[in-house]
């Protein structure tokens, strides 16, 4: 069975484009694990509360993840790779050039979030949150890769990446995480900064 949507909550993502949801999951070659019965013309929030009636919280993180702007969309995933550093350890450097350019975009943050991708380990997840960082405005990076441009769905792709690797870092929060990560991901597309009421955070 399941639950019924709360529509009310996708009301005011004001940070989500106007498009057809079904267009920006194409324009990113994302294909949905759950067949909706929309029109083609609906839009992201229509979406998201179809895959709610649906229970397909996966689903809903993944167009998230790529409706979202590509500085929002790399905030969620650092706010999602957090979860996956050990209490006390130091925040790998992918994450913390990926934050850096967050927070002041520009050419010299994004140019240290391509050589902290670049220099990542292959075991480090947090390089997501750099190469949604680094192919923000849509080409490989800075300098000479400008010349080159990022997959399609790059960095939402590099976001809903880091959002599963989150969600199941650890077994035994998986049933909470989930909805968690929805909530930031909500709470960022409003315009806020990703740390939404705790009621609407901990909700199944």
């Amino acid at each position: 069975m399941t639950a019924p949507a709360h529509t009310d909550r996708f009301t005011g993502l004001r940070k989500l484009p106007d498009a057809p949801a079904a267009r920006i999951l194409a324009a990113g070659n994302v294909v949905l694990q759950t067949p909706l019965a929309l029109p083609a013309s609906a839009a992201v929030p229509e979406m998201l509360a179809a895959l709610e009636t649906e229970g397909a919280l996966i689903d809903m993180l993944q167009v998230l993840a790529h409706a979202l702007p590509p500085r929002e969309a790399t905030w969620l995933a650092c706010l999602a790779a957090r979860k996956t550093v050990a209490e006390g350890a130091l925040m790998p450097a992918p994450l913390r050039a990926a934050e850096a350019w967050v927070f002041k975009p520009g050419p010299e943050t994004r140019a240290a979030a391509r050589a902290a991708l670049d220099a990542a380990g292959n075991e480090d997840d947090t390089a997501l949150c750099a190469m949604a960082a680094s192919m923000a405005d849509g080409t490989l990076g800075p300098g000479e890769l400008e010349d080159y441009a990022a997959p399609p769905g790059a960095v939402g792709g590099a976001a809903f990446g880091m959002l599963l690797t989150a969600l199941f870092h650890d077994e035994d929060k998986v049933e909470t995480r989930g909805p968690e990560l929805l909530a930031r991901a909500l709470d960022i597309a409003r315009g806020g900064n990703g740390t939404p009421a705790p009621t609407e955070e901990i909700t199944p």
